[in-house]
């Protein structure tokens, strides 16, 4: 089974992923995590994340890896635990910049395909999981939410590590982010024409599991149906 989720920034993509795949016993690739892990190989090899060429050549080199259940995911660079380097805001930014430079997201596609294939089933959350890196994914969610809450939602968690945070700078943050994942050339965020739009806004996280695992039981109870017949 492969299971996309899909959203933009703040629509709690990563914690559903992890939710999902522990009640499942899947596989969980967070893809937005080996985003950041390029973008910290591209900070510590010294380019500049304008320089696409040497950005593009950084990440080619660079062995990313995850590892772990879970709960307990470890984001491996170079064979080396980065899970909360990645968390800094440097990061995060520079994340954002370079996934719209075409050979990072071919390089990082291919990896997140060849993670996927070796395992008998998968979890992946991302920004084109279910229109680029697995579109014959069995089931396909796409998570949405309100731009102020969504920024609510990442403000809370970026101020327990980043002291100087305001929900201003966060907010314009998400704006930024949403436009350029909307609009770059390759693999813009979309909405797959198969996928479960789920708004949750006004929703609990339970909520909104609860909603998705409903889905998937109902999709694997059509599933054996269909094989009995």
């Amino acid at each position: 089974m492969i299971i996309a989720i899909d959203g933009p920034s703040g629509a709690g993509k990563s914690t559903l992923g992890r939710m999902i795949a522990r009640a499942l016993h899947l596989l969980y690739i967070d893809t937005g995590a080996m985003y950041r892990a390029a973008a910290l190989a591209v900070i510590r090899a010294g380019v500049s994340t304008t320089d696409e060429g040497a950005v593009a050549d950084v990440v080619a080199r660079a062995d990313i890896n995850l590892a772990g259940d879970p709960d307990s995911l470890q984001v491996m660079l170079n064979g080396r635990d980065v899970s909360e380097e990645i968390r800094t805001e440097e990061v995060s930014h520079s994340s954002s910049v370079i996934s719209t430079i075409p050979e990072v997201r071919r390089t990082l596609v291919n990896r997140q395909r060849e993670m996927g294939n070796r395992a008998s089933g998968v979890v992946l959350d991302g920004r084109d999981i279910g229109t680029v890196v697995f579109p014959q994914a069995d089931i396909k969610f796409f998570l949405t939410a309100a731009t102020e809450e969504r920024a609510a939602r990442r403000y809370e968690e970026e101020r327990v590590k980043e002291r100087d945070a305001t929900f201003e700078a966060t907010l314009a943050d998400i704006n930024t982010r949403d436009r350029r994942d909307s609009t770059r050339d390759d693999s813009p965020l979309r909405i797959a024409d198969d996928a479960i739009v789920i708004d949750s806004t006004k929703l609990s996280i339970d909520e909104v599991f609860e909603r998705m695992m409903a889905v998937i039981r109902e999709r694997n109870m059509d599933a054996r149906e269909g094989i009995n017949s």
